[in-house]
């Protein structure tokens, strides 16, 4: 069980400052009168203390106050430009930001949990103990801001007036990182106080890129301490790593949900948007995909866009579930976004009106951003990731280098897509009435099918499996991704799927207002169902009919094929789907070779979880029920029709 506020708080134990008074006293050391004028405004001390520490340890030149306004944000604009972070670019309001090459993704080989004594941590996550990291933290941090500014933002992870919000300090030397935080989060400085004080707790980040070389990234750490809710980074820029906003403080509101609020609440590396149903209605839907894995473009497809990335959700008094966007921006792959499948999107970056920060694309020579899957006319040479880039380049190893960095991003508000609901900002959340896991499986599970059970969705949730992205430095193969939250489950598995449990089988949930948990995949292949090609079955479009199918199945619009695995479409349903909302027609043979059970495969990823999960503590028996009885099904099923089974056999067609 984790306990809050067990141990030394590490930045206070570095800083040294233990009393308002020496708080004060540093402030008017370190900051100018118009600074210090800023920080008095702020009431808490408990606040002011996490500050003081943070300037105490760091050491910086100077310290800056981020109160949100106008000024401020283009004094951080420009700041980065200042420091070359960030260049700007022709299009007006766009800026390119280079990470290190060797750093394009999360170091997740370089991220710790700060443990005490004895408690549990993530079987997939590395720890450790509080002692060593305390060393490792003085010895590295101490000084690290030395000639720099610091810059202080005050942040609300929600919208106001949410019950699963969250205040956070994200304290940081970098203008791109603070540039970020302004796009991503809600500047909360003028009612950081009243927040705090009604959610009871805040988040504290401090992060320096130090001397940002590539020979310092060995050294660079992300340390995230769960009892004081305190992350630190360093020698790192990948805004992954650093902007600790997101994901440092997403593992807090897991751990959270699971130790605090279990039953109640739950937060989740989900996208939320809303689909446009018959008459008129919107149903309200979140997903969980690892990154790369379609996310995006799942809440893209949606008519009615909140998030796409993370998630915070309860039950309300109404028995309804709810759902709030921590987030206001969008931190996006650019790979393979285009105008056909991506055109919302599409007309934020490639027209003028939107702010946006590039990272890791190539830069053409007319200063015009370019990537891979863009489907525009390929450039002939630029500026990328890895420096000068010419067409046919390759690297020292004969391979070719590619336009833009797999995991090349874009960093843009919210509110510029042309279909961002004003919901996202509403206290009250969404009424969610679907959830879905996806992940990257290229010869086992169908389209979509749905969960028969609240306690099977969680099980769907439980055996993501994906390929290795682009989005973990060093990371390859296949590999399980439970929930698409793994990597951010400061926890055991065993409590963070106890909470599922209790949460989607809670009895505050109204009957009439429970989800349809279902499944999506878009990667099945042509090969994978007999064919001879490794072209993936079906197109990117073909999401809203998924996500429409799924809509109309939440209001029991549309009936199912049982399955052992869960529910499938009906072809008939799927086929008038496909051309009212897509205009497109859908054939027979297709839906036979998407919908088709290929038994062994299942068999195979029931196996493979199984064995997985049998080595982990504390899990839920539940789990291993559900999987023994699918395998027990589907054994039976392959029995009577063999290791294919078409829908229309299930059916009795």
């Amino acid at each position: 069980m984790l306990k809050r506020n067990a141990g030394v708080d590490i930045l206070q134990e570095i800083g040294g400052i233990d009393s308002i008074e020496k708080a004060m006293g540093l402030f008017d050391e370190t900051m100018d009168k118009s600074h210090r004028e800023r920080i008095r405004t702020i009431r808490s001390e408990a606040l002011l203390m996490k500050i003081a520490n943070a300037i105490a340890m760091c050491s910086p030149e100077e310290v800056y106050v981020n109160t949100g306004t106008e000024d401020d944000r283009k004094w951080i604009r420009e700041k980065a430009i200042a420091n070359a972070e960030e260049k700007s670019l022709p299009m007006e309001g766009h800026t390119i930001h280079f990470d290190l090459r060797e750093e394009q993704g999360r170091i997740i080989d370089r991220t710790y949990y700060i443990a005490n004594p004895d408690e549990a941590i993530n079987s997939l996550a590395n720890k450790m103990l509080r002692e060593q990291a305390l060393e490792e933290i003085r010895s590295r941090m101490s000084g690290i801001m030395r000639g720099m500014t610091m810059i202080v933002g005050c942040y609300l992870r929600g919208p106001e007036g949410s019950p699963v919000s969250n205040p956070a300090l994200e304290i940081t030397s970098s203008a791109y990182v603070a540039h970020s935080a302004e796009i991503l989060y809600r500047n909360a400085f003028r009612h950081m106080d009243r927040e705090v004080e009604r959610l009871g707790h805040f988040y504290t980040n401090v992060h320096s890129q130090g001397l940002n070389r590539p020979e310092d990234l060995p050294e660079a750490r992300v340390f995230m301490d769960r009892s004081h809710w305190t992350t630190f980074s360093f020698n790192c820029t990948y805004a992954g790593n650093t902007l600790l906003l997101k994901k440092g403080n997403h593992r807090f509101s897991v751990d959270k949900a699971v130790y605090e609020n279990r039953g109640a609440e739950l937060s989740e590396h989900m996208f939320i948007t809303g689909i446009q149903g018959p008459g008129g209605r919107v149903t309200w839907a979140t997903g969980a995909a690892p990154s790369g894995c379609g996310k995006t473009t799942t809440a893209m497809a949606g008519d009615h866009f909140v998030g796409d990335d993370l998630a915070q959700m309860w039950i309300a008094d109404d028995g309804s579930i709810r759902s709030v966007n921590p987030e206001c921006g969008i931190f996006g792959i650019v790979e393979d976004v285009n105008w056909e499948g991506d055109p919302k999107l599409m007309e934020c970056l490639r027209n003028p009106g939107t702010e946006v920060i590039w990272s890791n694309v190539l830069i053409d020579e007319k200063g015009v951003p370019q990537w891979t899957g863009n489907k525009e006319p390929a450039p002939e040479k630029g500026i990328n990731f890895q420096g000068e880039w010419w067409r046919g380049k390759t690297d020292t190893a004969g391979k070719s280098v590619p336009v833009s960095h797999p995991n090349a991003r874009c960093t843009l508000a919210s509110q510029a897509l042309d279909n961002y609901s004003e919901d996202a900002e509403s206290g009250d959340g969404v009424e969610t009435r679907i959830i879905t896991y996806s992940g990257r499986d290229s010869n086992t599970m169908p389209p979509v099918w749905v969960a028969k059970s609240p306690a099977e969705g969680v099980v769907i949730g439980a055996c993501i499996v994906s390929a290795a992205t682009a989005t973990e430095v060093g990371a390859t193969g296949v590999k399980r991704a439970p929930w698409a939250n793994a990597p951010f489950i400061p926890g055991s598995l065993g409590d963070y799927m106890a909470a599922q449990f209790s949460f989607f089988d809670s009895s505050a949930i109204a009957a009439d207002k429970r989800p349809v948990m279902a499944g999506l995949n878009y990667f099945l292949t042509d090969e994978a169902r007999g064919g001879t090609s490794p072209k993936l079955l079906g197109e990117k479009r073909d999401v809203k009919v998924w996500l429409g199918w799924l809509e109309r199945r939440a209001h029991g619009d549309v009936d199912a094929i049982e399955t052992p695995i869960g529910h499938l479409p009906r072809f008939e349903d799927l086929q008038r789907l496909f051309d009212e909302i897509i205009g497109k027609q859908y054939d027979f043979d297709l839906y036979e070779k998407q919908f088709s059970l290929y038994v062994d495969n299942i068999v195979g990823r029931i196996q493979l979880q199984l064995e997985a999960y049998r080595k982990e503590e504390n899990i839920p028996e539940r789990l291993f029920e559900i999987l023994d009885k699918q395998h027990r099904e589907l054994s039976a099923l392959r029995e009577r029709f063999g290791p294919v089974v078409a829908p229309s056999r299930i059916e009795g067609k």
